[in-house]
């Protein structure tokens, strides 16, 4: 059932100051009237559906020209590098499905995929949401309807049979909704200071782990603290005439001097550069500021990464502190209006980098020390909103693809209590577990809706397929 458009997207866990517990768990227990919790399996797909690839093509208006076959590309692999690419088809028709009226931070991409390790400011290895590009203060419903989605189509391409891809929403679904009751439970300060660290994680969930998993997990972290700035520097850089340069690897890894090199090569260059550093210094907190001054430029190059956010503009900025052996890497990517914005609302912020850092660092337990936003302003063209974060930082993240149905299981247990950590955050907690309640009603629900939203993910992934065989877009596979 879709709701009118707000001309600003409404602000999370608001009108709460002065409710008790109570009053909050009554007004989350109220929309059960108007919209069950039975209701949630609709995929409502009317014959005015907008066409999936007509919307994919709107978004490659405003990308690199080039690079928008390389999207393409990659979304053709399987219906799961599809759905990967796939959030504004998905966003329009969540815009349609029932909701509780309440409103959280929402990530806006929360498919299973955007999870992962990395470094917390402490030093610890934690696991959390790592993926902002269209976080927005939207329907708790829409984030676990496209985790669940994800699980089902992830699971299909593994070849797990209905039954095994059954118990594996459930197991999310469910760890959502008992999480959040937790956290309703709980003070303020304790919600905001939950974080899922590997520690913590194994004490969780160790019991539900098998030698064989407990193996994997040590695995993986052994492997996420050996990525960091240094080892990039091996991957990506070399020797020039006794000076380290981005390798160039067309057209996925360009130097900037070899995209624009009048520009770089100008005197204007030097000053330019020093002004948009300082920008973006001044988004830090003062003591990372500070850190930061100890760095100085070296190189820069356009990089290609994931696969929603090809085409958008993403730069790695290579910098060096004491000497070649203490570099940093940092990430400046484009920052575009996120999906949500025409079904949510847009945002309060005019800059959509600092609408990427402000939901990054609301929904996450703890974010990169690094994370802040600038805005380019080029002569007779558009100004461009980025935000910046470390390129690596002990990130890892898991092979969906060689999951076996338990550890998918796990898995999505895993997504699912992390993403109901990030929503208690900002939303009304109380609210959305009265309204999830204690049974599995719920739960039952979000399932039957992931198995329809599957069926109609590879409906879409048809459709693009057709649309390429026809000429209409063009990709480029393999890259």
């Amino acid at each position: 059932m879709a709701q009118p458009r707000t001309r600003t997207a409404a602000r999370p866990d608001s009108g709460l100051a002065g409710l008790t517990p109570a009053e909050r768990a009554a007004r989350g227990k109220a929309p059960r009237a108007e919209v069950p919790r039975e209701s949630h399996p609709a995929v409502d797909t009317p014959p005015g559906r907008p066409d999936p690839v007509a919307q994919l093509e709107s978004q490659a208006r405003t990308r690199v020209p080039e690079l928008v076959p390389v999207r393409y590309g990659r979304m053709m692999v399987s219906p799961f590098t599809y759905y990967r690419g796939a959030a504004l088809p998905m966003a329009s028709d969540l815009a349609t499905t029932p909701r509780s009226g309440l409103i959280v931070q929402a990530c806006g991409d929360a498919h299973l995929s955007n999870f992962g390790l990395f470094a917390s400011a402490e030093r610890n290895l934690v696991f959390d949401v790592n993926d902002f590009d269209e976080t927005l203060p939207a329907p708790w419903e829409w984030d676990i309807k496209r985790l669940a989605a994800s699980l089902e189509v992830a699971a299909r391409e593994n070849g797990f049979d209905r039954r095994d891809r059954r118990t594996i929403l459930l197991a999310a679904v469910a760890r959502y909704r008992q999480a959040m009751r937790t956290f309703a439970g709980q003070a303020n300060l304790d919600v905001w200071y939950a974080a899922a660290d590997v520690a913590g994680l194994r004490t969780q969930f160790g019991s539900l782990l098998q030698a064989r998993q407990l193996k994997q997990v040590d695995k993986g972290v052994a492997q996420a603290r050996t990525r960091d700035s240094l080892q990039e520097l091996g991957k990506l850089c070399h020797l020039v005439d006794g000076t380290l340069q981005i390798i160039s690897d067309p057209p996925l890894i360009v130097r900037l001097a070899d995209l624009m090199p009048e520009q770089v090569e100008s005197a204007e260059f030097g000053p330019q550069l020093a002004t948009l550093i300082g920008r973006y210094r001044r988004t830090l907190q003062s003591d990372r500021r500070v850190l930061l001054e100890q760095y100085a430029f070296t190189d820069m190059a356009r990089k290609v990464v994931g696969v929603g956010s090809v085409g958008t503009r993403c730069w790695i900025i290579l910098m060096l502190g004491r000497d070649e052996s203490d570099p940093l890497f940092l990430q400046v990517k484009e920052a575009q209006v996120s999906v949500l914005a025409a079904f949510a609302g847009a945002s309060q912020y005019a800059n959509q980098g600092q609408r990427v850092v402000a939901g990054q660092r609301l929904m996450q337990a703890s974010s990169d020390i690094f994370l802040g936003w600038q805005r380019t302003e080029e002569p007779g063209g558009p100004a461009r909103d980025f935000y910046v974060r470390q390129l690596r930082d002990w990130k890892f993240s898991l092979n969906i693809d060689r999951m076996a149905p338990d550890d998918m299981r796990l898995y999505g247990e895993l997504c699912g209590w992390t993403l109901a950590r990030a929503h208690a955050r900002s939303g009304d907690r109380i609210g959305i577990a009265a309204y999830l309640g204690g049974s599995d009603v719920f739960d039952r629900a979000i399932m039957e809706f992931g198995g329809k939203y599957a069926d109609q993910n590879e409906r879409d992934y048809q459709a693009l397929l057709g649309a390429v065989a026809q000429g209409r877009v063009t990709a480029e596979r393999g890259v």
